[in-house]
Order: C-alpha cells, then structure tokens, then sequence
C-alpha cells in the first residue's frame, strides 16, 4: 500500500471524528471547523512518512488539531466578528434542546482558547488528564487548573433556571 493510500485510508476512518473535535472548539462554526481540520490534515499530511511508522497517528492528529486551533489567534483576519440575529448554519438532528445547545456552543466560544481545548479534550473527547497535557504540550498541572477555570466560567456564562429561583426568593 501507497504512502498516499495509507494516508487516504486514515482520514476515511478519522476525518469525522477530527471534525467534530474542531467544531467544539470553534465553538459550533461549521465553516472555521472545516477549516481548522483542512489545516491539521495537511499539516499530518507531510509529516505522514514519520507519523505512519509508529503508532500515534490519532494523538499525533489530535496535537495538530489542538496547535492549528491555537495558533489561529495570531492571525488577523480570525479576530473579526460578525453577528446575526440567525443561526445560519443547519441545526442538529436530535440531541439535547437546540436553544440549550446553542447557548453552551455560545458560552464555549467565551472561554480562552486553551481553556476550551481542555474542556473539549476532557469531557467531548474523554480523554484523561495525562493524554491532554501530551496533546496541549503543557504539565498535568495546567491541564488540571485550566480545567477548573475554565468550568467556573462556563457556569457563570450558562444561565441555570435553578440560579434564577433561589435569587427569587
């Protein structure tokens, strides 16, 4: 099999996966997600002869993944905003409430960027603490207190029912 072959046969078994990575951490832009995964699959894509001789392909994908995504603060062109009173882009078949889904996709995208690839790698990827300080190149410590952070001010920017009640009473 083809150095190209094996690359292809790769992104037909991961691609989707790495997609929905990036559409969290692009905070439910489909457009900046495609984008980010266009970006890692490239950058995989020329360091494929040393990645496919070992057995890291997915973790070598998810570090560039997590790098691309990073690293798209330094461009300027990344910093404009646009807002809409529509969400332009389909909305998901099924799953939790889409007005719920929204709001966390929107309080996600408040986080800095590292604090929102941890959240992302932990609890949408399942992956544990020593796994993302190796992906995010980082100690376990930081992983642990961007972690902390980083819920702590999801819960300030998710509006809970609950908080407005005992503010009622």
């Amino acid at each position: 099999m083809s150095r190209d072959d094996e690359y292809a046969d790769y992104l037909r078994g991961h691609y989707g996966r790495m997609l929905r990575t990036a559409r969290l951490l692009a905070g439910g832009d489909v457009h900046w997600a495609e984008d980010l995964v266009q970006t890692a699959c490239t950058k995989l894509y020329v360091h494929w002869g040393k990645v496919r001789q070992g057995d890291g392909a997915a973790s070598y994908a998810d570090r560039i993944l997590i790098n691309v995504f990073i690293d798209e603060r330094r461009r300027f062109w990344r910093r404009r905003e646009t807002s809409t009173d529509e969400f332009l882009d389909a909305v998901p078949a099924g799953g939790p409430d889409p007005a719920e889904r929204l709001t966390l996709l929107d309080a996600l995208g408040q986080l800095p960027r590292r604090q929102r690839a941890v959240v992302v790698l932990r609890y949408f990827r399942d992956l544990d603490v020593a796994t993302v300080a190796v992906l995010m190149d980082c100690s376990e410590g930081t992983v642990k207190s961007q972690t902390a952070r980083a819920l702590g001010k999801l819960r300030d920017l998710v509006d809970d029912p609950l908080d407005n009640l005992e503010r009622v009473r």
